[in-house]
Formats: structure tokens, sequence, C-alpha cells
């Protein structure tokens, strides 16, 4: 049996015949009538967990989500849980579920580029998939998942790349895990394994006992002054996620700030704004990946900057301390 968690997103939209836009409209019971084919994949149970777009999504919604689901998989009678999301934060969300829930169970998130008012509704496709995944031995082990348009995307390297096609998910340099191809779900390739730690404080199935949740996200741009990054650092910021270019480059203007905020005792990650690659100290220029790491920023590999933001509240979550909170989150990019 799998458990089915509604979030909300477009899944449970409709569109407002006043203004033509897309509203929150249904829950569990009205997306599952229209999808009576989910019987025939699994038994299942569900949860109105929330009714919320994908931008209302918090952190904070997040770590609540984390806990209901660590429920969910305790039960010995769930084999995987499934979870619909609005596709804005759907990559957020995936990827801090991988870092905060602990076991083998499956866990999909899924959600659809278009309203049930449409003629191209994707929800119950989706959702269908989802569950073939969710239910499939073959998908144990293998950390949080998103499946959108048939494809088995892993929760660390999913990215949204179209505002809305339908195949507007992807993992644009190492491909899908797998594909769901005519109800058969085939696994490709495989990933590094989940991290061992635990906090022995954490409640059981979860990584972690809290998230920090005091850390900000900036983007680097042409021509930049260091007045966007002093202003989003004050006395409560714990960290700071800064989205650079190319490599991990930045304008030289703002690195006296960025060194300010390494001496002050906070996090700094450097993450590049492009969607494939990593960052690397290539380049010995000022502002160059080379001098910030020398100043004592954490060049996030491969990850986005929304996602490396997520990471430093984990490690934050798990070490009041600066410094070994640095080095949990160099093991996990590195």
């Amino acid at each position: 049996m799998i458990g089915i968690l509604f979030t909300g997103g477009t899944i449970s939209m409709k569109l407002d015949p006043d203004t033509g836009a897309a509203v929150p409209a249904f829950g569990a019971s009205e997306i599952l009538a229209s999808a009576p084919q989910l019987r025939d994949v699994s038994t299942f149970e569900t949860e109105d967990f929330a009714r919320l777009p994908g931008p209302h999504i918090t952190p904070d919604d997040m770590w609540q989500l984390a806990q209901r689901a660590a429920a969910w998989l305790a039960r010995p009678d769930i084999d995987g849980l499934v979870i619909t999301h609005g596709t804005d934060t759907i990559e957020e969300t995936a990827y801090l579920l991988d870092l905060l829930l602990i076991g083998d169970k499956p866990v999909v998130l899924l959600g659809a580029l278009r309203t049930i008012s449409d003629a191209s509704w994707d929800g119950a496709a989706n959702l269908i998939a989802a569950a073939r995944v969710a239910a499939c031995p073959a998908a144990r082990g293998r950390g949080v998942m998103v499946v959108m348009d048939e494809h088995i995307l892993p929760a660390r390297e999913v990215r949204k790349v179209h505002t809305e096609a339908s195949g507007s998910f992807s993992t644009p340099e190492f491909g899908p895990l797998g594909v769901v191809d005519a109800g058969v779900v085939t696994f490709r390739r495989a990933l590094t394994p989940r991290p061992a730690w635990r906090d022995p404080l954490a409640a059981p199935g979860l990584r972690v006992s809290r998230l920090d949740t005091r850390v900000e996200l900036v983007q680097a741009y042409t021509g930049m002054s260091d007045r966007l990054v002093r202003a989003a650092v004050d006395v409560e910021t714990k960290g700071l996620a800064l989205i650079a270019f190319g490599r991990g480059n930045v304008p030289p203007a703002i690195m006296p700030a960025l060194a300010e905020i390494v001496a002050s005792g906070r996090l700094l990650t450097i993450s590049s704004r492009c969607i494939a690659g990593r960052v690397k100290p290539r380049y010995g220029y000022p502002g160059g990946g080379l001098q910030l790491a020398r100043l004592g920023a954490i060049l996030a590999g491969d990850l986005s900057g929304a996602k490396a933001r997520l990471l430093q509240m984990v490690a934050l979550g798990r070490h009041g301390d600066v410094g070994d909170a640095r080095a949990l989150i160099e093991e996990m990019v590195s």
C-alpha cells in the first residue's frame, strides 16, 4: 500500500470563470475521482496536508511535511509515499525531504503544469506515474524523487527548466534516473549513496531535530554593488546562499561585503546561475572562485542556490556551531 499526501499546487486548481486565472479548488477526493486508474496500481490511503500554491510553501511548511512523511513511512503497511506539490517549488521541497528523511522507502513528488479545467490537464497522468514508482520495489533506496511527464528525476538534480511546457522538469547534466514507459517503471542509473549521519536528538525517521531557517538568498548581477548583500544580512542571519556567475565568480565590488560575512561567523555558499555544472576555484581574478574560496566561502558544487540555502538550514539545525555546519556542508557538496 502507498500513502498519498496532497499539498496543493496546480494539480488542485481550476480556472476562475471571472478572471480566467488558476486558483486552488480541489482536495484529495476530487483529484482522485479524475484518476480512477490509480486503483489498478496499488491500494492507497490519502491525507489532505494542505492546499497551497507552490510559491506559498515555506521552509517551515516543508519541515511540517517532512514530519508527516516520516510518520507515514514508519507504518509497516506503507511501501512508499506520493506527495502532490506546486511545481514552482517542488525541486526545493524534494531536496529538503531527501536531506531530512531516513529509510529506503520511496518518496515521490509530482505536480501538474495544467489545471483540471484545461483540456491538456496532466495531473492524473503524473499522479498515476508517481504511484507506479512509489509502489515499485526497485525504487527502494533511491531517495526522494520527482516524477513528471513519465520521467523519474532525483531530488538533488531536478530543475524546472521551462515555465509551463509539459516537459518542464529535467536533470540537465546527467539525465533522468529512469522512466515510466507504458506503465512499466525502468531505472537506468544509480545515485551516490545518501548520507549516513543522523542527529541523535532527531525524531524517528528524521535526520535532524530542527531547521534553522535564518538563511538568505541573493543572486549576483552585472554591475552589482554591495547594497543588496549587506541588506540581506542582519543580526539574526546565520548564513547567505549566493548565486554567482559561471564557475562561481562574482562582481569584485561585493567581495569586501562577502569577506565581512565570513569573518562575522556566518555561512556563505556559492552556487552558479547555470543549470548544469559545478562551481570551482578556477578563476583567480578579483571576484573569481579562487578568491571566494580563500576568503572562506563554501563552493557548493552542483547545487542550485535554492538548494544550497536549504542545506545550510539543515546543517545549522544539526550544529549550532557554524564551523561544524560548514564541515557538514562541505561533505555534502564534495
